[in-house]
This record gives structure tokens, sequence and C-alpha cells, in this order.
């Protein structure tokens, strides 16, 4: 009470700093903050705090109180101590004291609180009843506990973050590599056959997402299955991942031609064309069961995929037969495809030309109108229209045949004829195929959904055996003409530059050099070319897309021959046979580096045909070879069909430099790793 008395009749004001009398004038100097205000706020008091644990005895007295009580007394203690303070640091101001008062009362509340708990509670970590104070110890422990929740809250996302990387980066790897060993299979089937290249298809029928391989054989009969005397034909389906075969199908005779497509309907089997010389027949792709079948006589082509004709959602099909007993009376067949029945009767022509069969193909113009395109060493054209008003279809027509095309019905001759003139003149046509990536004669895709840029595309046309021009399908005149030595081989259509123009690979072969070139199929310049020694075989060269957005072209070729320091080349004298076994390779070529090539593998065999296919999960593709064995005396050739993975074939790989210019200002030669590292990392995509 005396303490509270005595503030209450205090004047306002600041005392002398010597005197301790008070000085009004001095009033407004009180109301500035200063450091010194704040080291008064912030001085622990001489240690004598209510915080402090000095004096047991006045802790327990202080702790036993209710809450009522301790604050009650801890505000009488609190105005003692001000006016302390205050006389002790006169520069202190009213304001600083109530700021502070209010600071402390808090402060001091809460330790209350604290050490009620506490006593409460029990006695302290220490042991000694009433302490009130927080022990270091169950602090400590507290600490660590929390620190280690919040570790663990952290670590354990870093952790299975880390394991699923290490997952990816290993275990997946590891996936992968085993079906690239699944995928390097080799398998022996049936007689060598000499170098006649058998029926060859691909597509996928057991659901892995991997084409498997069809092929014609024919083999040795057992006794009892005997087929023309002592031989038997079937069609086998092999499994592409491992080679195990998925099921054969005996035929009467020898299997020309494979072609398979998806199913009819989502609850059937993708389907499978086998065609000999007297008999089309659909098959199961899945079990090899048959569908139908129709006899014909003569046939001489794979079977065009046409537009629906019936309107049963099913394309249907059409064959050129070409009887030997008539000379040049060809035949145009169409057949249901749902159900192989014939529509109408064939439709024959009686053609001048002669030379090898040129399609059928099928195109369709720019104003949606259907044309087949085919001769006898010349190339002609007729409308779907007019084969199905020939043929005495009894369905009317659909939407898909009332189209013509007036600049195509501007070409024909006279209005009587009903041909079209594509190419006609003193040279024989060898080739015709649609400038199409991915048209290889092996792919025999029967799908309508892949077909529709070969039905519009424009043409590689290879006449007089040396002469190699693009025709356009808009007007159907020459872009362009090539000449080279004579071409033995189909042109292969790929991507060597960045125009986005399909370039052309072609092959020549005489007096055991062969060479090879590359043509621009923008303008018909010569783009590479390179010479070989001849490997005596006549394998077409296959051309697939990468990830670069070019292509790589896979070639059979001997050794390269490689110009000497004069500017000579080494050369093969002609008439000089080469030596037995000659070495046959496998070369890829890719844009990238013109002057280096990789040797994929290499074999003494005759490799007969081959074909590509692609992985679309593993971004790889197959290149599937099939080669015949020589005969010896021991035992008789026989026909290896041999699977290999590029990406690991590429793994190892050896390069083979070819001529390189070493003239100043030549660009600098590539080296080893440089090529070795873009090779591994390259990756095939869908054409």
């Amino acid at each position: 009470m005396a303490a509270a008395l005595s503030r209450a009749l205090k004047l306002p004001g600041k005392k002398g700093s010597g005197l301790g009398e008070y000085d009004p004038l001095t009033q407004a100097d009180s109301e500035d903050e200063s450091e010194e205000d704040d080291l008064v706020l912030n001085y622990p008091r001489n240690g004598l705090g209510r915080d402090s644990s000095l004096g047991v005895g006045s802790s327990k007295v202080r702790g036993g109180r209710s809450r009522r009580l301790v604050g009650a007394t801890d505000e009488a203690l609190e105005d003692e101590e001000e006016d302390e303070w205050t006389e002790r640091l006169p520069s202190k101001s009213r304001q600083g004291r109530e700021d502070m008062k209010g600071v402390q009362h808090w402060s001091h509340r809460d330790s209350d609180r604290e050490r009620l708990g506490e006593d409460r509670g029990g006695a302290g970590a220490s042991g000694s009843a009433g302490m009130g104070v927080h022990s270091p110890d169950a602090e400590a422990k507290r600490m660590r506990v929390k620190n280690a929740v919040r570790s663990a809250f952290f670590l354990v996302p870093v952790v299975c973050a880390t394991f699923l990387v290490l997952l990816c980066a290993f275990l997946i790897p590891c996936q992968k590599g085993e079906l690239e060993k699944k995928l390097q299979w080799e398998r022996a089937l049936g007689d060598a056959g000499g170098v006649t290249p058998p029926a060859l298809a691909m597509w996928d029928v057991d659901g892995d997402s991997v084409e498997d391989v069809f092929l014609g054989v024919t083999a040795r009969a057992n006794g009892t299955h005997s087929a023309q005397g002592n031989k038997e034909y079937k069609a086998v389906a092999l499994s592409a991942v491992s080679g195990r075969v998925l099921w054969e199908k005996v035929m009467r005779e020898s299997v020309t031609y494979i072609q398979c497509g998806p199913p009819y309907s989502a609850q059937a089997s993708p389907v499978c064309l086998l065609i000999c010389k007297s008999v089309l027949m659909a098959v199961s792709g899945a079990t090899g069961t048959r569908l139908w079948s129709v006899l014909l006589k003569n046939i001489e082509s794979q079977a065009v995929l046409l537009p629906d004709l019936q309107g049963d959602s099913v394309p249907d099909l059409l064959v050129a037969t070409l009887p030997a007993d008539e000379a040049l009376d060809l035949s145009l067949t169409l057949i249901s495809g749902l159900t192989g029945a014939m529509l109408g009767h064939p439709v024959p022509f009686n053609l001048t030309g002669q030379g090898k069969l040129i399609g059928p193909l099928l195109h369709e113009t720019q104003q949606g109108a259907f044309y087949i395109l085919f001769g006898l060493g010349n190339v002609q054209a007729i409308s779907l229209q007019d084969i199905y008003i020939r043929a005495a279809c009894p369905m009317p027509l659909t939407p898909a045949l009332r189209k013509k095309d007036p600049v195509w019905e501007g070409l024909k001759k006279s209005n009587s004829s009903s041909l079209i003139h594509i190419y006609r003149g003193s040279e024989r046509v060898e080739f015709l195929l649609p400038l199409v990536t991915g048209s290889g004669k092996n792919r025999n895709s029967l799908d309508a959904v892949s077909n529709v840029n070969i039905t519009r595309s424009d043409w590689a046309l290879v006449y007089g055996a040396s002469k190699l021009s693009l025709l356009r399908q808009r007007d159907l005149r020459k872009e362009w003409t090539f000449s080279s030595p004579p071409i033995h081989s189909q042109p292969a259509p790929g991507l060597f530059n960045d125009d986005g123009i399909l370039d052309l690979f072609v092959q020549h072969s005489a007096n055991g050099v062969m060479k090879a070139r590359i043509v621009d199929g923008a303008n018909g310049h010569l783009l590479w070319a390179a010479e070989f020694v001849c490997p005596h075989l006549d394998l077409g060269t296959s051309a697939f897309s990468t990830s670069t957005g070019q292509s790589v072209f896979l070639f059979w070729a001997g050794e390269p021959i490689k110009s000497q320091g004069n500017g000579s080349k080494t050369t093969v004298e002609p008439g000089v046979p080469a030596p037995e076994p000659l070495i046959r390779k496998l070369f890829l070529l890719h844009p990238r580096y013109p002057t280096v090539l990789l040797e994929l593998t290499s074999t003494t065999d005759t490799a007969v045909t081959s074909a590509v296919s692609y992985q679309q999960h593993q971004k790889d593709a197959t290149y599937i070879t099939v080669s015949s064995t020589p005969t010896t005396d021991s035992e008789p050739g026989a026909r290896i069909v041999k699977s290999m993975s590029l990406r690991a074939a590429i793994a190892k790989g050896k390069i083979v430099r070819l001529g390189e210019n070493n003239k100043k200002g030549s660009p600098v030669k590539p080296g080893a790793f440089e090529v070795n590292t873009f090779f591994r990392r390259l990756a095939f995509k869908q054409q």
C-alpha cells in the first residue's frame, strides 16, 4: 500500500541525473524512445526475475498458491520493482514502463501456468518436489523425437523416389535387354529351294505387339502326306519373339504369296490370304483355320485390297490371272472379302505388250475416283467402275464406284476404249511402285488404313532397265528422269536428305561389282554412291524411318571398293569368279554419316528375301532374313529363317569407312566414339 500511495502522489516528469530532483520541463524528453530504453526492457534484472530458480523456499510457496493469489502478489511485486527501476534509471518514460509492465505481466502469467502444471503433475525431472521448472533432459528428448519425426517425413519420400529411379535405370533396361535376346533367333524350315524368293509376310497374330512371320515352305514329304511326288507345301506362322511355330497349313501346291490384314470384326482374329497358282484361301491368322477358298486358274499377282463393293463393311479383293495357253489374255477377277465368292465373272484384256506383269495396283485420284493400274511391259489404267460393270455384278453401284476423274478420263485415246495409257513406249517397264516409305514387296499388308497413302501417291517408274522416272499422279507426267546402269532390283524409297521428299536407293550389278546409288526424289540428282564386291545375290534394299526424321538403308553387299591414294579404285577383273565361299555382309547406312557404314552381320549363305518389322514399345525394329544354305554331298541345303534386333545388332556393329576425301577444306572425318554414340542412341519409329 505504501508503494502504491507513493506512486500515486508522484508528479509526471523526469528526475535530474545528479541531485534526484524533479524537473517538469524535461517531461517531453521522456517521451522519446532511445537505445537506453530498449536496454532497460531487455535487462535480466540481476538474475532475480520470477523465472529464476534461486530461493527454493520461495518457489515452493509461490508454486503452492492458487492462480489468483499468485497473480495478485506478482502485480504488487511488479509495482515495487518498477519504482525501484524508475529511480535507478530516470530516463525511462511512463509509456515505456507501461509497455514493459504488459510484457512482463503476460510472460509471468505464462510461466506461472507452466509452474502450476508441473506442481500438479508431481515432482520435476530432477526429483525435487515443487521445483516448477522443465527438466533439460525431458526437453531435449522431446526435441530429439520431434526432429526424428521431421527427418522421417523428409527422408521417406526421398528414399522412395531414389528406389523408383534405380528401378527405372536398372530393371527396365534389363527387361528390354531380355526382349532383344528373345528377338535373336534362327530356325531351319524345309529345303533350300534355290534362289527363288519364298512367300513372306509380317503381321501380329498372337497379340504380343510384335509382328509375326509368315512363310511359304517346301519340304520333303514323310511318305503318306506326299504332294506332287516327294514334296509337300506348307504355309508356316512363326512367333517373332521366340521363333516357335504357331501353326502350319498344308497346301496342295506351292504358296506364291502371303498377305495379312486386320480382322473383319472386333471378336475375330486377323485374316491371312494364302495364294497359290490355282487357289486363293483365307485363313485365321491366329490358328490357320480355313475361312473360305476360291479356285481360279493361273493366278499371277497378289490380291489388291479394294473399297467395299457390296455394302457388307468388308473390303473386297481383286486378282490378276494370266493363262499360259492363251497368249496375252490377262484377266481381272473381283472376289468378295467376306465369303470368297466371285463377284460376276473375270474381265479379260487383250494386251499387245509383252514382258513383266506390272501390278495390278489400286489408285485413288484427287477427285476420289478409283482406278486399277496394270500391264505387261507397259502401264495402263481402267476405272474400277468399268471393271465392276463389265464383270456383270448383280449388286448396284456403291458410292465408291460412282465417281470418275475427268482428267484421267480425258487421257483415253478414244471414247470407245476404256483403257488409259499411263506409260506406253518402246522400252519395257521393269518396276512400278508407289513412292511411299514402307511399301516394300514383303510387307504385303491388307490394312485399308495403311494403304490410303499408297493409293494416292506418285510412282517410281523403271523402264528400259536403266531409266528411273518419277511419275506424277495428278497429271501422269514425268517429273524427272535419271539414267543409270541397268537396275536389277526394285528401288527402295526412303528419306536421305532433309527436304521431306522420298529418295530412291537403286542397285546395279555387273562384272563382279555392285554399284549402289541414292537418287534425289525431288529432282533426280545423285545424292550418294558407293561400289562393292558383288555378293552374287539379288536382294532388294530395305529402308526404315528413324527418330532423326531420316531413314536408314539396309542392303547386302561384299567388301566395299575404296579409292587408292592416286584416285584409282581397286577393281575386280571381269570373268574372274570370286573365291568361294563368298562372305555376304549386311550394311546399314544413315544419312548423318554418308562416308560410314555399319556392318551388322555377315554370312556365307545366300539371302533370298527379307523384311523389316517395327517394335512399338521398344522403339526397335526386327530384320527378318530368309537364306538358303548350300547343298553338300552329305546333306541337302535348307531354308534358314533368322531374326535380328536392329538395336542389338547396331550395338555390336563394326564401323566400315568408305573412300573419304582427305583434301584441304573437306569435312573432318568423324571419330569412332562419335559414330558409335550416335548409332547407339538411334531409335526407330513407325513408317
